[in-house]
């Protein structure tokens, strides 16, 4: 049974066969699930503050 990877950005699954997988130069492995993901991640942008992913975080 293939494995189910959970996104590093949004918190999302990923399902098997699609996705994008990052190594970082410390061997920390980051699974994406789309290149929208991906390329917040790259801008430094923090997953608490997109009110689409699954790490938002209501501010009252």
């Amino acid at each position: 049974m293939p494995k189910v990877y959970m996104c590093s950005f949004c918190g999302g699954r990923i399902e098997p066969g699609s996705g994008l997988t990052y190594v970082l130069r410390n061997g920390v492995i980051l699974h994406f699930c789309s290149s929208k993901c991906f390329k917040n991640f790259k801008l430094g942008r923090d997953p608490k503050k997109i009110p689409w992913s699954a790490y938002y975080v209501l501010r009252k």
